[in-house]
């Protein structure tokens, strides 16, 4: 019986491996078929394995260091940047007010500006200083440092005021200026200085602009909607930070669709410098346009209805609107002929210029110079006021020609310009005009760009 099985059996392994051999894919599918339907079996197997929760267990004891004492940490919690605020100060600015307005909160750092000399006297209560603070995270005053300049030697002043500890000290130091240059422009919508407060051009600077050009541009009657200029200006400049505004080194401005050019150069043989075109001709001329900076003229040369006399009658003059005590100006070379007072001209100064030319300045607050005093355009001779038959201040000035009343701005425009660039000073001439073209231009981009 066994050995019919053995046979039996070897037969059938016989047949087995001829299939196998003949079907190997079929055979693979069979056994694959067999495999994920006798999952069942596989998991019977496995449930005869030993039983995890009889096995033995070992414990393993680590030492953690504690986060809380991990000095890492305690660096990234502890405050780690400074706060930096600037401003301007004002003539109302207490030290509790302008620290607030800088973000300080502070009540330590305000007791002592208030109590210390030096930031009472050059800093509480002085405008248009620029001043900085520097602070922790949370707000308390580490470093507040004020910077201005007081005169034109080129140096400006530093009050510092620093936190040692839980006390303040200050400090003033002097260090020199350093110059700078700023492109800018604008479009007239209204007038120069709306203009000129559009572009965050220093009213300074639009007062030069006009000055500059005003032997061209009539700036009280003759500037158009959509006229444009383009300046380059210095700026003075305490520790990197802009303090005021210098001379404008170039200008250019397109007024009624006539272009004009100008550049400050000192000529070599000049004692001072000037401006000039682009092309080497002096902007200077014989006689200023005004009497004092630009200024508001409140009653032209024409026909008026007298506020005083209340009658109309011709107005032989230009009267400039301005503050009691602004600086009056000479316009031209000349004498002083008289200078005192005279009926209802109040405080006055006549200044003899050639030619029969002869100019009047009127209503003065106070006169400074004598009769017989030679002075030179430009010079100031008095101040505005409002003496004689004036109903506030201003200036009533006259340019008379063999005694008898001009337009002053006519004459003015009129009067010859002053000698062109010498030969020795025209080669650095034309290097610097070439130098101004270029940044004119990136001016006028500027402008541009800004406008759109």
């Amino acid at each position: 019986m066994i050995n019919g099985f053995t046979t039996a059996s070897k037969a059938l392994l016989a047949r087995l491996t001829h299939s196998v051999q003949k079907h190997p894919k079929r055979i693979t599918s069979v056994v694959a078929t067999l495999l994920l339907t006798g999952g069942g079996g596989a998991f019977a197997v496995a449930s005869l394995a030993p039983d995890a929760s009889d096995l033995p267990v070992s414990e393993i004891t680590y030492a953690v260091e504690s986060l809380a004492a991990n000095p890492v940490l305690d660096a990234l919690e502890s405050p780690g940047f400074s706060l930096y605020r600037s401003e301007q100060t004002r003539s109302s600015d207490t030290a509790e007010s302008l620290l607030q307005r800088m973000g300080v909160a502070d009540p330590a750092a305000a007791a002592f500006l208030r109590s210390d000399a030096p930031v009472r006297q050059n800093l509480l209560g002085r405008a248009g200083r620029s001043v900085s603070a520097e602070t922790t995270d949370d707000h308390r005053l580490l470093r507040l440092t004020a910077r201005w300049a007081q005169d034109d030697s080129g140096n400006f002043s530093r009050l510092v005021v620093e936190r040692a500890g839980e006390k303040f000290t200050s400090r003033i130091e002097s260090a020199p200026l350093t110059i700078g240059s700023r492109l800018a422009g604008g479009v007239i919508r209204s007038s120069l200085f709306d203009a000129a407060d559009a572009a965050n051009i220093p009213d300074s600077v639009a007062v030069q602009l006009a000055e500059v050009f005003s032997g061209n541009i009539d700036f009280h009657r003759s500037l158009r909607k959509g006229d444009r200029f383009s300046v380059v200006y210095e700026t003075l400049e305490a520790d990197g930070e802009p303090l005021r505004s210098g001379r404008v080194l170039s200008a250019e401005f397109n007024n009624n669709g006539k272009t004009h050019q100008a550049m400050w150069f000192q000529d070599p043989g000049a004692a001072k410098g000037a401006y000039y075109t682009l092309d080497g001709e002096s902007l200077r001329r014989a006689y200023l346009t005004s009497p004092v900076e630009f200024s508001r003229v409140s009653s032209t040369f024409k026909m008026r209805f007298h506020p005083v006399l209340q009658t109309w009658r011709a107005h032989l003059g230009t009267d400039f609107a301005a503050p009691t005590g602004t600086a009056v100006r000479t316009v031209g070379d000349g004498v002083v002929e008289f200078a005192g007072v005279q009926n209802g001209f109040g405080n006055v100064v006549f200044v003899k210029h050639r030619d029969q030319h002869e100019t009047v300045y009127a209503h003065l607050s106070r006169v400074d110079v004598k009769k017989g005093q030679t002075v030179e355009q430009g010079q100031t001779i008095g101040a505005v006021g409002a003496t004689g038959w004036a109903t506030g201040p201003h200036l009533h000035f006259e340019f008379r020609v063999n005694g008898q009343q001009q337009d002053p701005q006519v004459i003015a425009q009129q009067s010859e310009s002053a000698a062109p660039v010498s030969k020795a000073g025209r080669p650095a001439f034309d290097r610097l005009a070439g130098n101004m073209r270029v940044q004119l231009s990136a001016a006028a981009l500027v402008q541009q760009a800004s406008a759109e």
